[in-house]
């Protein structure tokens, strides 16, 4: 009897099943039509501006690398969720495995706090520009962004992995249906059968610790940055100051609002459906990575003119071979 008991006790599942919106059974195959479409928009926004930065030589300055980063982080997060969820909606392809289900849980959180770390290295790029401007060729060089980007991987290699590493001692016996579309830590430790208080706490201390530390940095760089346009720079340089500052700090709250408002959302998860927990997550996930294009593209006025002479130059392009096609036609 003992040893029957024992057996159960040490039994864990190692294969998951993700449900993602478990309210809508009979719907569930026509959220591909969305996820799908958003996942399209997310490739061809950020695509089209990293490849615009990387062969306009005007737009090879600290800032729009950083930028172009970010968006290399939006298509990568996104890609790490979206395809898996896609197959199982259209081909019933949910099963997941324990070592396939972490290694989602931390491409996601590790990409999350690396966008943040981005957006602090951002913000650092405007506050050296505007507050000190005479040094900021040396300041922000390619020696300096190397190391931002090392100190933002590493720091999200630190922050992520302790609870990666936790949550695959965990012993899962208690279902093996994950009802959510993706695969993160609350969602996968509701499973655990063992005390995972402290594991809990330690999610919560890395929350809070990103949270507060970086929206406090981000607070102090902008609020710098304020003070010393309204002090120093004056005229069309004040405007342009602001603006491109703005459009960082909108992409900034952007994410920190998406990502405070699904973690709320998760933590009453007593008195809110599963579905509800779900679609904030997706709005958390995907919405910013398919705004920050948009803010970009139409907000800073160096990519958004960039882009007009590059439509300019594909519609001149279009129209001389059109030309020469018709010319071709009438000779034959």
């Amino acid at each position: 009897m003992n040893t029957s008991n024992h057996s159960q006790n040490m039994f864990s599942h190692t294969d998951f099943i993700l449900f993602g919106f478990p309210g809508i059974v009979a719907y569930r195959r026509f959220l591909v039509i969305p996820f799908l479409s958003v996942y399209v928009m997310i490739w061809t926004g950020n695509f089209i501006l990293i490849y615009q930065i990387c062969v306009v030589r005007s737009l090879q300055s600290p800032m729009y690398i950083l930028i172009s980063i970010l968006f290399t982080v939006n298509i990568s997060s996104t890609t790490s969720f979206i395809p898996k969820f896609i197959l199982g909606l259209s081909i019933n392809m949910n099963e997941i495995t324990l070592a396939g289900c972490l290694v989602q849980m931390f491409c996601i959180y590790f990409m999350a706090i690396f966008e943040s770390g981005i957006l602090l290295a951002m913000a650092l790029d405007r506050y050296v520009a505007i507050c000190r401007p005479l040094r900021y060729n040396d300041i922000m060089s390619k020696q300096t962004l190397v190391y931002l980007v090392l100190i933002g991987i590493v720091r999200s290699i630190i922050l992520v992995s302790p609870l990666v590493i936790f949550a695959s001692y965990v012993q899962y016996c208690k279902s093996n249906i994950i009802l959510n579309f993706v695969c993160e830590n609350m969602g996968l430790l509701s499973l655990a059968c063992s005390d995972i208080s402290k594991l809990q706490i330690v999610g919560l201390l890395v929350k809070i610790f990103i949270t507060i530390l970086d929206s406090g940095l981000l607070l102090f760089s902008y609020s710098s940055i304020l003070y010393a346009a309204m002090k120093i720079i004056s005229g069309k340089a004040r405007h342009k100051a602001l603006h491109t500052c703005g459009m960082h700090l909108l992409v900034a709250m952007l994410i920190y609002t998406c990502g405070m408002i699904a973690s709320v959302v998760y933590r009453m998860h007593a008195h809110i459906s599963y579905d509800i927990q779900n679609l904030f997550n997706a709005i958390y996930l995907m919405v910013p990575a398919m705004l920050n294009p948009f803010i970009y593209g139409l907000g800073v006025k160096e990519i958004r003119q960039s882009l007009k002479r590059s439509s300019k130059r594909s519609l001149v392009f279009s129209s001389s071979m059109h030309i020469c096609d018709k010319k071709i036609f009438v000779r034959g």
